[in-house]
């Protein structure tokens, strides 16, 4: 972990707490203080090292409330994804380390077992807390632990995906001291989509329910002398007022969820209060709490809320962003996808986008301008995108399915039991695919190479530079390629002149940057740029060294692999994936299934999971950078370059 760094100075009463136990000492009345003082503390630190804001902002004072409320870590808290966490982590013995938060080597942007005890959960990926709450409220219930709390804060985005919702059923039938905290901002990272948030909306601005709610609680507490049985009927008659107030049941309870609120979650004392009550109640309960994101800072309140989820650094005093200079002339490629779909579904009907409440994040929030009835935003529900993606295919409609490598794993039987199987043409834009950076070991996209490449009917390919992903989304929307995967790194290609005309790309072939004959590198994807910008160092040493883009994993070039092995005996593949069943895994079997024999030394991530840094860092850790490139050349090629330049 990295040092203390004492720049930043927390407030009077945040600087004396150094665990929850400290907070639990202050007086109810000093809560507004902390508050005050904790988000003060997170604005001077993530404007100027970057991260998730306006979920950290938003939830202060919940935090400051469970914690006071719930004996940490004995109770169990367990956050959401964890963009919201950032206050539990300053509060939780982490404050004077918080600076170092998504920095190499320093804290987790995520709750993380290792790192904390308070870190009940690790998290990252959306919609697991209240399975993970459960499974530890029924082991604490088997133990007989009957006083031990455990509390998921789930956010309204996170709500919508199945996980949540198969969750919910199963807690409804068991008996186990489990709170849900229900974080109701109407925001995931865009705004938050369907028919839960309209319901959520309902019941939130629905006054006439609201009054009848308390009224009803109130005759509760009178009617409890009555005998044994009031308290059974006082829930149904408390049941059939909700129902004649809304016109339906509360969905919650109808999953035997005892539900309340909803509550303002920007009120400490009474969230308090509240929670105060609320744990000793027995058995599953939900507590319905609203929050506005970036609350308490207001360019972040009335500003952009997608924006403001993770805004980079800023001028704390102002608002307005910082942008760092750069020497890359690329694009994002995120944007590239963006302007290439509208462009192709302008000429080509057929064509629909489809993402999992990644909007913006995949630049599809392009399409939604230009083509909004063509354009769908289904929610965090990964699962869903994919099989209706299926449902689109059968029709004829061309779906592009966009999906950060990450999240596609979460929707990994869909892709083989609902597209590959029935060989529908989905194509797959896998964004954030390789290294990630700061969002560390949960959302690198290590895996998909690995984990496409052995569905059969798959096509899997990726692009060396803003061209190449053009020219693969042309391809795959020509005619009926069946599943079609293109993944595309985080970050700027390499081209400052990219809006060229479209090229059909012959499935299965790669291209040949460089003849050579001392040795040859075979990449795959964006880091092929490393090897062309380690080629000046090669041709001063007086080596030829020969280079491969293969564009396509599945299927591979066997003519250009032929040609490669009967010439070369030493090779290096290069990607931006994991080694184990990646690229360079099946540059071996071709080698083995062949005959030939070669020396060659594969890079790419190593078999362990990777933490957070900036992606030059973690390139450089997992020894694929440009240095490595070099490196291994020359070892590979020691005797050789020692005559050459001895």
């Amino acid at each position: 972990m990295e040092t203390i760094d004492k720049k930043y100075t927390p407030g009077p009463l945040l600087s004396k707490i150094n665990s929850p136990e400290d907070l639990r000492h202050l007086k109810k009345s000093e809560l507004t203080q902390v508050c005050k003082e904790l988000r003060q503390y997170i604005i001077d630190i993530v404007s100027e090292k970057g991260g998730h804001f306006g979920a950290s902002l938003g939830v202060v004072e919940l935090t400051v409330a469970l914690h006071y409320v719930f004996k940490t870590p004995e109770d169990q808290l367990v956050w959401d994804v964890g963009h919201q966490a950032y206050g539990h982590k300053i509060l939780t013995g982490r404050r004077d380390y918080f600076p170092s938060n998504r920095i190499y080597k320093g804290l987790s942007g995520f709750p993380k077992r290792s790192e904390s005890v308070y870190d009940t959960f690790g998290v990252g990926h959306s919609s697991t807390s209240i399975s993970a709450a459960l499974g530890m409220a029924i082991a604490s219930k088997n133990k007989g632990l009957k006083n031990k709390q455990h509390v998921a804060v789930i956010g309204d985005g996170a709500m919508t995906a199945g996980m949540a919702f198969e969750a919910l059923n199963h807690a409804g039938v068991e008996k186990s001291n489990l709170l849900v905290v229900l974080n109701d901002n109407c925001m995931s990272i865009d705004p938050a989509v369907g028919a839960l948030k309209q319901y959520l909306t309902s019941i939130s601005t629905s006054h006439t329910y609201n009054k009848a709610k308390n009224k009803i609680w109130k005759i509760l507490g009178k009617i409890s002398m009555f005998g044994p049985n009031a308290q059974t009927i006082a829930t149904k008659v408390e049941g059939a007022i909700k129902s004649t107030v809304l016109g339906e049941s509360n969905y919650f309870e109808s999953l035997n969820f005892r539900y309340f609120g909803p509550v303002d979650g920007h009120d400490v004392k009474q969230m308090v209060n509240v929670l105060s009550d609320l744990k000793d109640i027995p058995g599953p309960k939900i507590l319905h709490c609203l929050t506005k994101k970036g609350k308490g800072y207001r360019p972040a309140e009335k500003g952009d809320s997608t924006k403001w989820h993770a805004p980079g650094i800023f001028d704390k005093n102002t608002g307005k962003s910082i942008v760092k200079n750069s020497n890359n002339v690329g694009t994002k490629y995120q944007d590239v996808f963006g302007d290439t779909i509208v462009e192709l579904a302008k000429k080509n009907e057929d064509i629909v986008g489809i993402t999992p409440a990644m909007l913006t994040g995949s630049s599809l929030n392009k399409m939604m301008k230009e083509l909004p009835e063509r354009t769908y935003d289904v929610g965090i529900a990964e699962q869903h995108a994919v099989t209706f993606s299926a449902g689109l295919s059968t029709q004829g409609k061309i779906p592009f399915c966009n999906i950060y490598s990450t999240f596609i794993q979460r929707a990994y039987d869909q892709v083989i039991h609902d597209v590959a199987l029935q060989n529908l043409n989905v194509i797959f834009c896998l964004d954030r695919g390789g290294l990630v950076g700061a969002d560390g070991a949960t959302h690198h996209g290590a895996y998909d190479i690995a984990f496409l490449r052995c569905i059969p009917n798959m096509v899997v390919s990726a692009p060396i530079n803003e061209v190449e992903l053009r020219n693969l989304m042309y391809t795959a929307q020509l005619a009926n390629n069946g599943p079609f995967s293109i993944r595309y790194p985080r970050g700027k290609g390499v081209l400052e002149n990219w809006r060229l005309e479209f090229k059909e790309i012959s499935i299965g072939t790669g291209q040949t940057i460089k003849e050579g004959d001392d040795l040859a590198i075979l990449s795959i994807g964006h880091v092929g740029n490393f090897a062309i910008q380690s080629q000046e160092e090669f041709a001063k040493k007086g080596l030829d060294i020969a280079h491969y883009d293969m564009r396509f994993v599945k299927p591979l070039d066997k003519k250009l692999l032929h040609k490669v092995f009967k010439k070369h005996k030493k090779i290096i593949t290069i990607e931006d994936g994991c080694l184990k069943g990646g690229f360079g895994s099946a540059i071996l079997e071709f080698m083995a299934e062949n005959g030939y024999h070669a020396n060659v030394k594969m890079l790419g991530i190593p078999d362990k999971f990777i933490n957070h840094g900036t992606q030059d860092e973690l390139y450089k850790e997992c020894y694929y950078n440009e240095a490595a490139i070099k490196e291994s050349v020359y070892a590979m090629l020691k005797t050789n370059f020692v005559s050459k330049v001895g």
